[in-house]
């Protein structure tokens, strides 16, 4: 299946045409868009648990994202749409200077696997918002959200303002060929690079969501129980596919024994002695990630590097939240995004060798920084580069709708969630209108104004 030229012209004729201008046409998306999400919480809650094996309460955070997504653009809609004033130079009044938010027309929204619901309609929220229309390719690795998502795009929005497009990575390379106005990429890294490229052909704009290896840092002055607590449930929560989950864990020495001993109890009060066996632990979306990941696992089983875990069913792609001891940045763990719940520990001297070792490394989307105060935080906001930081907690900073969330470098360009999803689909178009009256001759040929002047008028 593939997108013709006259369903893309459909779609951005009704960007052209000047209905999308209207704030009351974007309310009505905005809220076709709330109505799908009341209307149909069961059937996502299923088709994510049918596709990653999440608990209800996590699977219901999907919607939640979205659903604040939607309620804070709705607030702020009038005032993300006015018009702003520019003041002019004395030199070229009378005049007035405008910028106009223009819709940039219709937007490609390429979904990602492990949070396939509120990753694939929480940029369609902002895209709306700033008056585009759009096409969805949600991930094939998630078939049953995938299916949901087109049948209830279908059901709530006509062709002309949002269509969705099923299948492989081929389907998603076919749209690329085309002529979109913007590109919204969530995925990997290599991925990217290639969304990119394709893009490049058509000079068509892309934002990039990436991931990268996000480091937790626990230094001096972390309550070590609850840090424990919080670095386990993000590293856990969707069985630790989450692009900002804490890939590794650097520990001050002094802290590795307690620290350890926290993160054990952490896992067990979570999950049970026997956490394949509890339903609040997730599965691995398909069984090409299991066996990347089980094949890490088995080799760190053979250096006997296991701290505490390291159990899997293959039969149900799932592994239990294992803590494995590393001695450097060389071992097979650190050299790409684990996404999954293994939780490489290194032991550090202090913050400084932390972030000197950072400094060589690809900028994470997420930087975690445990204990210590304000100077040491002060130290890591200036001296380090990351799509964002979080002091003493994990993933949380991805919930404020109004936080731009977004990476840097590898891990990513461009911004989304609230008024930056509007800027991110919106061209601020520049307006100058000038009246036919006070038509000064000096500023035409031939020129007789001393520079001297010139310079004091307008320098």
């Amino acid at each position: 299946m593939s997108i013709e030229n006259c369903e893309l012209k459909q779609l951005q004729d009704q960007v052209l045409s000047g209905k999308t201008r209207n704030e009351q046409w974007r309310r009505n998306q905005l809220k076709a868009l709330s109505n799908l999400l009341e209307n149909h919480k069961q059937e996502i809650l299923n088709a994510l648990n049918q596709d990653l094996g999440k608990p209800a309460t996590e699977a219901f955070f999907e919607i939640i994202a979205v659903k604040q997504e939607i309620k804070l653009a709705q607030k702020n809609l009038s005032n993300w749409m006015k018009v702003k004033k520019i003041n002019v130079p004395v030199s070229l009044r009378p005049a007035q200077a405008l910028v106009q938010p223009d819709p940039l027309g219709c937007i490609l929204i390429i979904g990602p696997w492990n949070y396939p619901f509120s990753l694939t309609l929480q940029p369609l929220v902002g895209a709306l918002a700033a008056g585009n229309t759009a096409v969805l390719k949600p991930s094939e690795h998630a078939p049953n959200v995938s299916t949901l998502i087109k049948k209830l795009i279908e059901k709530y929005f006509p062709p002309a303002i949002a269509q969705v497009f099923e299948g492989d990575g081929s389907i998603a390379a076919n749209l690329m060929t085309h002529q979109f106005d913007h590109v919204f990429f969530t995925g990997g890294e290599n991925i990217g690079k290639k969304v990119m490229e394709a893009a490049s052909k058509n000079l068509t704009p892309v934002t990039l969501e990436l991931g990268g290896k996000s480091p937790a840092i626990v230094i001096d002055g972390a309550n070590l129980e609850v840090t424990a607590k919080r670095i386990i449930w993000g590293k856990s929560l969707n069985a630790g596919q989450t692009c900002i989950a804490p890939d590794h864990l650097l520990i001050e020495h002094k802290l590795f024994d307690s620290l350890v001993s926290n993160l054990k109890n952490s896992i067990n009060n979570f999950y049970g002695n026997t956490p394949l066996e509890s339903k609040h632990l997730g599965s691995i979306i398909n069984q090409n990630q299991f066996y990347r990941l089980n094949n890490l696992l088995k080799e760190a089983k053979k250096n006997s590097q296991i701290i505490y875990g390291g159990d899997v069913n293959e039969k149900e792609k799932k592994i239990s939240p294992t803590l494995i001891k590393i001695e450097n940045r060389n071992d097979p763990l650190m050299k790409e995004e684990l996404f999954g719940p293994l939780l490489p520990i290194l032991c550090i001297s202090n913050l400084d060798q932390a972030i000197s070792d950072f400094k060589l490394m690809p900028k994470p989307l997420a930087l975690y920084l445990f204990g210590g105060g304000e100077k040491e935080q002060s130290k890591v906001l200036s001296m380090t580069s990351s799509g964002g930081v979080c002091f003493n907690d994990v993933v949380l900073q991805a919930g404020i709708p109004e936080l731009p969330f977004g990476g840097v470098g590898a891990s990513g360009m461009g911004k989304y969630h609230g008024k930056a999803g509007f800027d991110n689909f919106t061209h601020y178009k520049s307006v100058l209108k000038r009246p036919f009256w006070l038509d000064l001759n000096f500023r035409y040929p031939p020129y007789n104004l001393d520079l001297s002047l010139l310079d004091k008028l307008l320098g």
